[in-house]
């Protein structure tokens, strides 16, 4: 017979059973215990590394200056365990495993932080990496249910192929905007003449182009101009012809539809090309775009970029000019580029970027952090517009290492009270859907459907519960897990969470309750390990013991009990 007096290593000094399962006791406790709310808010080769320690020195020393100014003293550094969690997620998109979170703790302190970084982003987890990132960028670039819809002119799959393979080759980021924006070819995959980046512009070019042309001042300026294409913006320095003058460029670019062979209306693919563009005027040599103001006088615009350049030709004929491909080499040698970038990316690891909106930068959002911004900018550039460099500068910096818990003398730093953040510690976020989706994969330590296909519709299928999309303009969306009741009924009873927390014969609570060479105590160990990077506490220690209590001495009900409550917490849904 099994012992429940001390099961887990520490006798209970817990009573009662407050008539609630005991599962959810479990969770009530865990919410209790957290700092974290459900919402996110605080409650209680050798030259990339020397160039990536000159930008993390930079990064020290000018939040070293900003919280001197402001009298701010920064936060503890964070726990070695949520180091190494947080890292994994921003990096490869998932918590890292029990194993691979032992393994960084029995490294030597003094490097093991630079050689996990280096690790995540050297050829042993390529793969993951490019899977990550390339899931972002799709995302960014046509938003999470792009290319979902029925009849859609975008290939989903397409645009994450070729985003993967760019990525997983660390494709420099003005080569990979480059091809992005210029981009001609076939949407799907397996087609002669396909380029997965036609994906990008293949949705937004219905309506003389106006989506493409947001989008692309959007993701790869930093600029939101989108209401400019009515009217000057009344609080910014964008004008309306200045829209126009953007829109020009993309005059000459169609997506021809290809339809399924059988003859049917179902759209199959898309073939994206510039063609003659006779212009709205009816004279192809010099093709111009009229656009009406408030006033009702109509004015006339030429492909003219944002910084005032205009081409040599307005002709709207592809053999004088390809105003396309003129305009991505232009957006390639802005200024505009590496800032742009650079406040995403560290918007990405941070939560906040250097403007709010992040993709809303000009002297009428000026940045906080200008100086850093603008050096960072420049660190990028000089790089040859290294990601990986710009990412391991992040990651390793002292800001990126604090603890997510506010002191004394930085409480009032919390940006959700409207104030531009000062770094002082990490800010609490959610879990991306994606995010929350591999790590109950890896966490759980399930296997994955062999047939790829298969695999994607399944995660497919979860992801949609998570997405919100609005009928704006801008095609904007969200997806997040923000714990609305079926969002939280689909965490707790969902099919994924059933396979997670099954004790059937081969899974994994089955296999670490009867693992022999672990005892009670590394069992419950292990579980915390895996769900939270950390080891339980004493007080979670004493309930554990009720549980069994509870059981019966069953060891499997007991571990899948508290198994089931650390995946519904609130410590496992956030990066912290």
């Amino acid at each position: 017979m099994v012992s429940t007096q001390g099961f887990f290593a520490s006798r209970s000094r817990l009573s009662g059973r407050l008539g609630l399962p005991a599962r959810l006791l479990l969770l009530c406790v865990l919410a209790a215990a957290s700092s974290t709310s459900l919402y996110g808010e605080e409650e209680s080769s050798r030259a990339n590394f020397r160039g990536a320690a000159s930008l993390t020195d930079t990064i020290n020393k000018r939040l070293h200056e900003e919280w001197e100014l402001a009298k701010v003293s920064a936060s503890p550094a964070a726990s070695d365990g949520e180091w190494c969690r947080r890292v994994y997620l921003d990096l490869i998109g998932r918590i890292p495993s029990v194993d691979e979170l032992e393994r960084y703790l029995a490294e030597s302190a003094r490097n093991r932080k630079s050689a996990l970084v280096g690790r995540l982003l050297g050829s042993q987890y390529s793969a993951e990496y490019a899977r990550n990132w390339s899931t972002l960028w799709t995302n960014l670039l046509i938003g999470r249910s792009g290319g979902t819809q029925r009849n859609s002119l975008i290939n989903r799959d397409g645009l994450r192929q070729a985003l993967s393979e760019a990525l997983e080759r660390n494709l420099p980021y003005d080569q990979l905007a480059l091809a992005v924006l210029s981009a001609k070819g076939v949407s799907k995959p397996g087609e002669p003449g396909f380029n997965g980046f036609v994906n990008f512009l293949a949705g937004s070019l219905q309506e003389n182009a106006v989506q493409a042309t947001a989008k692309t001042a959007q993701v790869f300026l930093g600029l939101q101009i989108q209401c400019t294409q009515c009217h000057n913006h009344p609080f910014n320095e964008w004008k309306q012809n200045q829209f126009w003058e953007l829109n020009a460029f993309f005059r000459q670019t169609r997506a021809l539809r290809r339809f399924d062979a059988d003859g049917g209306r179902q759209v199959a693919s898309i073939e994206l090309i510039d063609q003659d563009f006779a212009g709205e005027n009816n004279k192809p040599e010099e093709a111009a775009v009229f656009y009406e103001l408030r006033n009702g006088l109509t004015k006339v615009a030429y492909p003219t970029f944002v910084d005032g350049t205009a081409l040599p030709s307005a002709s709207g004929f592809v053999s004088d000019v390809e105003r396309r491909g003129e305009l991505a080499r232009l957006v390639v040698h802005s200024d505009y580029l590496a800032p742009a970038l650079v406040s995403r990316m560290w918007a990405h690891f941070f939560g906040y970027g250097f403007t709010k909106p992040v993709d809303d930068m000009g002297p009428h959002n000026p940045p906080h952090h200008a100086e850093l911004l603008a050096e960072l900018a420049t660190g990028f550039r000089d790089s040859g517009f290294d990601q990986k460099e710009l990412i391991r500068a992040i990651v390793l910096c002292d800001a990126y290492g604090l603890s997510s818990k506010p002191g004394l003398r930085n409480k009032k730093d919390d940006p959700l009270l409207g104030d531009a953040p000062q770094f002082s510690r990490f800010y609490l976020r959610q879990m991306r859907a994606e995010e929350l989706y591999e790590s109950l994969l890896v966490a759980t330590t399930a296997d994955r459907i062999s047939d790829s296909a298969e695999q994607e519709s399944v995660r497919r299928r979860w992801l949609d519960q998570f997405t919100v999309a609005f009928g704006t303009d801008d095609q904007g969306e969200a997806t997040t897990f923000n714990g609305t009741i079926p969002q939280t009924l689909m965490m707790m009873n969902g099919e994924l969470m059933k396979r997670a927390t099954s004790a059937a014969a081969g899974g994994f609570l089955h296999t670490l309750a009867h693992d022999a060479r672990l005892n009670n105590a590394a069992r419950l160990n292990r579980l915390y390990l895996a769900a939270l990077a950390r080891r339980p506490t004493g007080q979670e220690i004493n309930l554990a013991n009720e549980l069994m209590l509870a059981r019966k001495g069953d060891p499997v009900a007991a571990l899948q009990d508290v198994w089931w409550a650390l995946l519904n917490s609130n410590e496992f849904i956030l990066n912290h």
